[in-house]
């Protein structure tokens, strides 16, 4: 992010404009010197030549764009659309790809937590505990999906727990690993809960606890984790699996190191139902020669869900681990068959988005979330909302007052 934003086409043509003009100059001035000083004295040849030069001068271009572009910006922002950097606007509006995340662009964004299931599929509230812990403890940014999982718990009475359970640690999310943990204490033990990707929680579980008998953890029992993990998926819903550890040391200085061993409890499933207006909006972008790609770091079942209900053909999806080691040309091989990456890093997204714009694409990325930033900056205009967080707002160049592409699409037509 610490990097500068690259040149956008309006940007460009400007300087080949003002080059252009330079050139001229350049040339042009000592051939009118030349002429004339052999009709005139050297001192009229030469002040008739500085003359020329200042009329070549581009010196009212920034005060005539200046002027134009706020013109515009104040009409975009009755249409919603505020405009931070006016020379956003240029690119906004020729914008031939929008790159964008799947949540709260083609879903609602309102996240309600819908099951909470045992390693058998069936309903347990042991695994709304645990999850409970983890979001109301962990004091990193807490995201829907926190908020969705503590309002859930609180409905089902476990306000107590609240007081009963003091945090002593806790290990931050982060996109490598897609898990947080937090240590707790209820004053007599200690215990290490993790929430996460099922992928990524299944690979540090070794036993499983079903009914508070704890079992070793079998292939037969990961395989059918990850099909009834899959059958939600392919409802709509995002899954999340939920794991602890009682057997902690007294230490206080904990460390990824210490997520291993864990035993697996269960998983809990979120829906985010796609927008209504989401598909004939895509529809208009597209008519519009606006190609929508979507750059998510959700996994492929539920992302293809949310994408078929709202238009966007997903017969052909790429993760994230396919493109982690290919070339730049590989990529964009990729990118020719595909509207749909699943499961990226927030690098990764910033690698699509500089391919395309490099591509000689007019990028636009739509993001409002930390992981957005990266790809905020890489594209030629970064478009993001005015509830967003901090770091996203300040990376982007243009804001809309709602999380729409409809309010996206009248900001573009009014440019």
């Amino acid at each position: 992010m610490s990097s500068s934003k690259p040149k956008s086409a309006f940007q460009t043509g400007i300087e080949n404009i003002s080059k252009l003009l330079i050139r001229f100059m350049l040339v042009l001035i000592p051939i009118v010197f030349i002429l004339n000083v052999s009709k005139h004295s050297t001192v009229t040849a030469f002040t008739f030549a500085v003359a020329i030069a200042i009329c070549i001068t581009p010196l009212l271009l920034p005060v005539i764009l200046s002027s134009t572009l706020s013109k515009g910006a104040i009409r975009m922002s009755k249409k919603k659309t505020i405009v931070k950097k006016l020379d956003s606007i240029q690119s906004f509006g020729s914008m031939n790809i929008l790159c964008t995340d799947k949540t709260g662009t083609l879903t609602e964004d309102k996240i309600v937590l819908e099951k909470y299931l045992d390693i058998h599929g069936q309903e347990d509230l042991r695994i709304l505990k645990h999850a409970f812990l983890n979001s109301y403890f962990q004091t990193g940014l807490k995201g829907n999906i926190d908020e969705a999982v503590v309002a859930r718990a609180l409905q089902n009475g476990m306000n107590e727990y609240t007081e009963k359970y003091k945090l002593v640690d806790e290990i931050p999310f982060d996109f490598s690993r897609r898990r947080l943990s937090v240590i707790v204490t209820d004053g007599t033990k200690k215990q290490l809960i993790t929430k996460g990707a099922v992928e990524e929680i299944l690979s540090i579980c070794t036993m499983v606890d079903y009914q508070g008998t704890i079992t070793p953890i079998t292939n037969q029992i990961k395989d059918n984790i990850k099909q009834i993990s899959k059958n939600l998926n392919k409802d709509g819903l995002r899954v999340i699996a939920v794991c602890q550890k009682n057997d902690i040391p007294d230490n206080t200085d904990f460390s990824v190191e210490d997520e291993k061993n864990m035993i697996l409890l269960g998983f809990i499933g979120f829906l985010d139902p796609p927008k209504e207006s989401a598909k004939s909006a895509i529809e208009k972008l597209n008519s519009a020669g606006i190609r929508v790609v979507v750059l998510t770091g959700d996994n492929l079942e539920v992302t293809k869900c949310i994408c078929k209900k709202v238009g966007i053909n997903s017969n052909t999806i790429i993760e994230g681990k396919q493109i982690e080691k290919l070339p730049d040309s590989g990529v964009l091989r990729l990118l020719k068959k595909s509207n749909i990456f699943v499961k990226l890093s927030p690098i990764q997204k910033a690698r699509i988005v500089r391919l395309l714009h490099e591509n000689n694409n007019i990028v636009g990325y739509m993001g409002d979330g930390i992981n957005d930033a990266p790809s905020l900056v890489n594209s030629d205009v970064g478009i993001s909302v005015d509830t967003a967080v901090d770091v996203a707002k300040e990376s982007a160049d243009i804001i809309l007052l709602e999380k729409d592409l409809h309010v996206l699409l009248d900001g573009v037509t009014e440019r």
